[in-house]
């Protein structure tokens, strides 16, 4: 790992003579003299941050990997602008008035023709109603032509009812008369 400070033996003791020039014992930050166990527990606090506080080490990888971040990003984040600035200006100089045009082109055609079927179905609808109307006209015409039959066929049928009646009640009449004439003939001869 990269910590940038001095490395003290672990378990040990400075050097007698080493390091700071004077003689014999070492002062701690306090002022005192360094005793053994002071030493050692120093010693132990210098291990014990080295092997299990890795918060210095984190913090300076984590400022590394987000300045590396941020500067990747921010490129990539320049580019994505940048394409995104051309391909607008693209479709604004380009793309749209090229649509705008073919789309104005296709909607005239559209429209006429729309117009155009609008005025075939209006004619077709025209046609239809006028043939529905001579169509009911003509049905009109024959249901009075059929009452009409049908009045002047009942008319008739009376009158050959009237005529039928009339040489029935005149043959009844005349068997009547003839059977009278008969009973008569016959009461003639019965009384001889």
């Amino acid at each position: 790992m990269s910590g940038g400070g001095t490395e003290t033996p672990v378990g040990c003791e400075a050097a007698p003579g080493g390091g700071g020039g004077g003689g014999g014992k070492k002062k701690d930050s306090l002022g005192f003299a360094a005793s053994p166990a002071h030493l050692i527990i120093r010693d132990l606090g210098e291990i014990h941050s080295r092997l299990l506080d890795h918060r210095p080490v984190i913090q300076g990888e984590t400022r590394y990997f987000v300045k590396e971040f941020e500067e990747k990003r921010g490129l990539r984040e320049m580019r994505v602008l940048e394409n995104l600035k051309n391909m607008i200006h693209e479709t604004n100089e380009h793309t749209l008035p090229t649509c705008r045009a073919t789309m104005q082109d296709s909607l005239n055609q559209v429209l006429q023709r729309l117009q155009a079927a609008t005025d075939t179905v209006c004619r077709l609808q025209q046609r239809e109603q006028e043939r529905k109307k001579i169509h009911s006209d003509l049905l009109i015409a024959r249901e009075k032509q059929h009452v009409t039959q049908w009045e002047d066929f009942m008319t008739e049928q009376r009158s050959k009812q009237a005529e039928v009646d009339e040489e029935h009640r005149k043959a009844v009449e005349k068997l009547r008369a003839q059977y009278a004439e008969m009973e008569r003939g016959l009461a003639r001869l019965s009384a001889f």
